[in-house]
């Protein structure tokens, strides 16, 4: 029996190194994807090529979402950054019958009683664009620069608890990373551990 089960063992150890060696981090070139919004419309991340692009992993059933939206918190950084000419994608990869997944037409309906701001928010139920970025909780946070390199990716702020009362002593890490890739500089904090609810792939 060990005879047997070891290789087993090694294979999936294998196969999980190499699924997180796969992952994009910052200093990658970022992935690129076509999904379908929940307005109806196709996007391409390559068509944004020229701007910066920020990718938000959402599921409004997660209390660390409902945090960030309920607070404004995520509706005031959307904001900020799309009026300075930033996209913001927001992706859902929720599959259907788990937390978060939703219609395209209730998704619309839930993002305006949420007050999202975002570009659009795209539909990915199957996971496979989630599972390309390694995205693996919601909130979860990518920048992409106009040269379609991720220079950020984590959580939106530091300090990881579901509590709306500790928004106002947080950093928020991608305000900061926005304004320091925009003034030219290096992103000081490129990565950091992105905290919430995990994404709800299919099985």
């Amino acid at each position: 029996m060990k005879i047997l089960t070891y290789p087993l063992i090694v294979i999936a150890f294998l196969g999980a190194a190499f699924a997180a060696q796969g992952a994009p981090k910052p200093g990658d070139k970022a992935p690129d994807f076509t999904l379908q919004g929940a307005d109806g419309k196709e996007y391409t991340l390559s068509d944004y090529e020229g701007q910066y692009v920020i990718l938000e992993w959402l599921n409004h059933g997660c209390p660390y979402v409902k945090k960030h939206y309920d607070s404004g918190n995520m509706p005031a950084t959307q904001a900020k950054q799309t009026a300075d000419g930033v996209v913001w994608l927001s992706i859902v990869s929720s599959a259907p019958g788990k937390q978060g997944y939703e219609t395209p037409e209730q998704t619309l309906k839930t993002a305006e009683a949420k007050g999202s701001k975002a570009s659009a928010i795209l539909l990915d139920p199957t996971g496979k664009v989630g599972k390309e970025y390694g995205a693996k909780r919601t909130p979860e946070m990518f920048i992409i620069n106009p040269e379609g390199e991720i220079v950020y990716h984590g959580a939106i702020d530091s300090i990881s608890s579901a509590s709306q009362a500790d928004i106002k002593d947080a950093k928020n890490y991608v305000n900061a990373a926005m304004a320091e890739a925009k003034a030219g500089q290096p992103v000081s904090q490129a990565s950091t551990q992105p905290y919430g609810c995990g994404v709800k792939y299919p099985n």
